[in-house]
């Protein structure tokens, strides 16, 4: 299962101690992570091995976007900063808009991602 993990800059560290968190389920073999550019790279700090594409406003959201708008990427968890303004707002939407069209999991707050990796783990 492909999982695309992205966060703004106010919540990189908080998406990245989840998935120390979780690094248990997340390295097993059947999960693969890819990340926008930035994210990515310090998951790989944190000891996880990651696809990486653009970073978000060069693009990465759209490339994440088209990943799951072609069913490889079946969930998404987008750590978004509510409290800060983003000059790529438009490709956010368009990668939420996405996920809704074609009903791939969002998670936007560590609360509803540690639910859909539950889900996940009562599976395996």
């Amino acid at each position: 299962m492909e999982i695309a993990v992205i966060a703004h800059d106010g919540k990189k560290v908080d998406l990245i101690a989840f998935l120390i968190k979780n690094k248990d389920l997340l390295l097993e073999e059947h999960i693969k992570i890819i990340a926008t550019g930035t994210t990515g790279g310090k998951a790989e700090e944190a000891g996880f091995t990651v696809r990486r594409m653009l970073s978000g406003p060069l693009g990465g959201d759209a490339q994440i976007a088209g990943r799951v708008a072609e069913g490889k990427t079946k969930m998404v968890f987008f750590f978004k900063d509510p409290l800060s303004s983003h000059p790529h707002e438009a490709d956010i939407n368009m990668l939420i808009r996405v996920c809704d069209v074609h009903n791939v999991p969002l998670a936007t707050n560590e609360a509803t991602a540690q639910l859909l990796l539950n889900a996940i783990a009562l599976q395996s």
